[in-house]
């Protein structure tokens, strides 16, 4: 316990200016390429499974949501016509 309260304390005392810095490559021409593609694929699927799976998930979230309101809404008018 005592090492890890140690190497906290250093790690706070380290300052961002010595924090090392990454040089990212530049990728926006290669991602402007990929979505401006005339490929036929909807633009929201172009960028492969993930956006494939974020786009099927959220669909079936506002599905079931929707759902669920229309199962409410029923349920609470007939609570309320008695």
């Amino acid at each position: 316990v005592y090492l890890l309260f140690q190497g906290l304390r250093q790690i706070s005392r380290r300052t961002i200016s010595t924090a090392s810095r990454r040089q990212f490559e530049n990728r926006v021409p290669e991602k402007q390429k990929l979505f401006q593609e005339d490929n036929g694929i909807p633009v929201h699927l172009k960028g492969g499974v993930m956006d494939a799976l974020l786009y099927r998930v959220t669909m079936g979230l506002t599905v079931f949501g929707k759902a669920n309101t229309e199962i409410f809404m029923l349920w609470y008018d007939a609570q309320r016509a008695n």
